[in-house]
């Protein structure tokens, strides 16, 4: 099964489709940083800088022929010899994720809106090799509308990708990653579509509505033909304690699920280039001031009581005199001594615990802790906002990259973060995590495409 990911980012696409049986014939990704984790994963080793240095210098050509062209989509589209020898591979599948919220075909709305130009671009590089399938994926804040009288982008994309040549059947969904292995909350919404003479011949089609996945024992059979199959059960949802609780020495003990889902992550079925270490790349425990710790030890301190964590930053919002009453009501049930998750007393009477918290109130009100025994919420670009179970830190690049589904081999390359006024520019690791597709979803999606098409000897083929 041959394929192509545009806007690849690190990978988290490809390595779903790599383990249904999938061979990259070319990866494109502008960032040079989540080009190179994508590389040294994928493709060979990248962990030599000035050698990177001397890739991303090299012609398009030299590039394409290594199978990651770090330029921009674009560049691609107007190589000629390069879009002709494409076409000529016989593609099976295209994937990527494009910024889609501002795609409209009424006049193709801005023509400056790179969130219009580059769905564009894609869809031009579809009708030129001509795939057999195609995979879009974006978030759902795409299918807002734009207004009462205009469809929104994931609607119009959809129309957008079946009227192009030869034309596409083409299914909308809504997919979690929960659904399908990850231990994290994360929905997202995706275009599947097969190549009409394709869908034809196999009697494929699609619903006309969008789907949404569940989990296995609560998903409406049968499934829509170009639906992935969730695989994961309500009654065996993966927490944070399954990805995360080996890797802390604070963790309670780990139950079975865990070992589970740590030797899942360690598989050889992931076609990485690397082979798992003992020690994982990438977890290294960011450090704070003692005044952040002391903060993030009273949010796990209030979560463990079931008080609401936002006290902190409601408590700053307030003028002094109302801040001091609403602390001292809002800890009424609050038990004393405080001691936190680590074993650090935090206060030894209700009086001391109030100043603790007017003391350490913050107006950022985003920073939460998450709990062992729930999935983690969406990982995103920034790390901060999300704050360790029993440790006073947020999470290393490797946990969120647990909560993900990226396997233990697995290594990100470049900049673990980076400052405001370079993130416009810069993808560092932080980022080629959040911005990924989780690799447990991209795997399902992989085995349907691979379904469809009559791949034989494909891993996990199977059909709901």
């Amino acid at each position: 099964m041959k394929y192509v990911d545009l806007f690849a980012g690190c990978g988290g696409l490809s390595l779903g489709i790599e383990r249904a049986g999938g061979e990259l014939v070319l990866a494109v990704e502008k960032s040079d940083m989540a080009a190179r984790t994508f590389y040294h994963n994928l493709v060979d080793d990248a962990s030599d800088v000035a050698t990177w240095n001397n890739y991303i210098a090299a012609p398009v050509a030299e590039q394409v022929q290594g199978r990651v062209l770090v330029r921009e989509l674009n560049v691609l589209l107007n190589d000629i010899e390069a879009m002709n020898n494409l076409a000529g591979e016989g593609i099976d599948l295209v994937v990527g994720g494009p910024p889609c919220q501002g795609f409209s075909l009424a006049g193709r709305r801005d023509p400056d809106d790179i969130r219009n130009k580059l769905p564009w671009e894609y869809l031009e590089f579809v009708e030129r090799t001509q795939p057999k399938a195609v995979v879009i994926e974006n978030v759902l804040g795409m299918h807002q509308k734009f207004s009462a009288q205009e469809e929104s982008s994931f609607t119009q994309l959809q129309w957008a990708l079946a009227q192009i040549e030869p034309g596409y059947v083409v299914q909308g969904v809504q997919v979690n990653a929960m659904h399908y292995g990850a231990p994290q909350h994360r929905p997202r919404l995706m275009i599947i579509a097969v190549r009409s003479d394709i869908a034809e011949s196999k009697g494929i089609e699609a619903t006309g509505e969008l789907w949404k996945s569940d989990f296995a024992d609560r998903v409406s059979l049968p499934l829509p033909d170009l639906a992935p199959v969730p695989t994961i059960e309500s009654s065996s949802v993966r927490t944070v304690a399954h990805a995360i609780s080996d890797l802390s020495p604070h963790a309670s003990k780990r139950g079975q699920a865990s070992r589970d889902y740590v030797r899942e992550m360690r598989s050889p079925q992931w076609k990485l280039r690397l082979k798992p270490r003992e020690q994982e790349h990438n977890h290294i425990p960011r450090r704070h001031a003692a005044r952040t710790m002391q903060r993030f030890r009273l949010y796990q301190y209030l979560a463990q009581c079931g008080l609401d964590q936002r006290i902190i930053s409601r408590a700053a919002a307030l003028p002094e005199s109302d801040a001091i009453l609403y602390v001292k009501t809002a800890l009424e049930a609050a038990t004393v001594p405080a001691v936190s998750q680590d074993g650090t007393e935090l206060a030894t009477t209700y009086e001391e615990l109030c100043e603790l918290v007017l003391s350490l109130a913050t107006k950022k009100h985003s920073q939460k802790v998450l709990g062992w025994n729930s999935p983690a919420r969406t990982v995103v670009t920034l790390p901060d906002d999300y704050v360790h179970p029993v440790e006073p830190r947020i999470f290393t690049v490797r946990e969120m990259a647990r909560f993900q589904g990226f396997p233990a081999a697995f290594e990100f390359l470049g900049k673990e973060t980076t400052g405001a006024h370079r993130r416009r520019i810069e993808v560092p690791q932080y980022s080629q995590v959040g911005n990924a597709v989780s690799p447990w979803l991209s795997l399902a999606v992989g085995r349907r495409i691979a379904e469809l098409l009559g791949e034989t000897g494909i891993e996990g083929t199977e059909r709901l």
